[in-house]
C-alpha cells in the first residue's frame, strides 16, 4: 500500500511541479524562494498524502498549501531577503513567465499586500474560477472578487498613472 502512495506521489510530482514551481515563483517573486517553497509545500502535501480523498485534487491542495505557506513566510522578519538578479534563461512562454520577465509588472505584483496577490495570481495568471480560487485561499467567493478588484485597481493605478482611465464603478455608469 505505501509503495503504491509513493508511486502516485512520485508521478503527481513529476507531472505537477513545472505549474507548481510558477505559482510559487508568482507568489515570492524570487527564483531560489520559490524552489524552497514548492518543496516545502510537496513535503506537506507529501505528509497529508495518505489522507486525501481524493488524489486527482492534489494540485489543486498543493496550489492551496503554496499559498498560505507562501503568506505565512511574508509575516516572517526572514522573508525579506534579497531577490534574484535575474531569471535563467530556460523559461517557458507563459502568463506566468512573462510576468516574471517583466521587472515593471513584477515590481508592482510584488507590491501587492498577500492576499491580494494571491488573488490575482490564481485568478488571472492559473486562470483558476472565482470558486477554485476562493477553496485555495480558504475564503469565500466575495473575499476573492475583493481582493481580486482591489489588486488590480492598484496595479492599475501604479502601472498607467498617467493615462486618465475611468474606474470600474464610473464606466458602468456611463455606459
Amino acid at each position: 500500500m505505501r509503495e503504491r502512495h509513493e508511486a502516485a506521489f512520485h508521478e503527481f510530482v513529476a507531472a505537477g511541479s513545472p505549474r507548481l514551481f510558477r505559482t510559487a515563483l508568482l507568489m515570492v517573486g524570487d527564483y531560489q524562494l520559490a524552489q524552497d517553497l514548492l518543496q516545502e509545500s510537496l513535503v506537506k502535501t507529501y505528509v497529508a498524502w495518505a489522507r486525501l480523498r481524493d488524489v486527482a485534487n492534489a494540485e489543486a491542495y498543493t496550489r492551496r498549501v503554496i499559498v498560505t505557506t507562501s503568506t505565512s513566510w511574508r509575516r516572517r522578519n526572514s522573508f525579506h531577503e534579497r531577490p534574484a538578479e535575474s531569471l535563467p534563461d530556460d523559461v517557458v512562454a507563459d502568463l506566468a513567465d512573462l510576468i516574471a520577465a517583466d521587472a515593471d509588472l513584477w515590481t508592482h505584483l510584488h507590491a501587492l499586500p498577500p492576499r491580494q496577490r494571491a488573488a490575482v495570481v490564481l485568478r488571472y495568471c492559473q486562470d483558476l474560477s472565482e470558486a477554485q480560487t476562493s477553496e485555495l485561499m480558504g475564503c469565500t467567493v466575495g473575499s476573492v472578487k475583493r481582493h481580486a478588484s482591489r489588486g488590480l485597481a492598484k496595479l492599475r493605478a501604479r502601472m498607467v498613472p498617467h493615462l486618465d482611465l475611468p474606474s470600474p464603478d464610473e464606466s458602468a455608469v456611463t455606459s
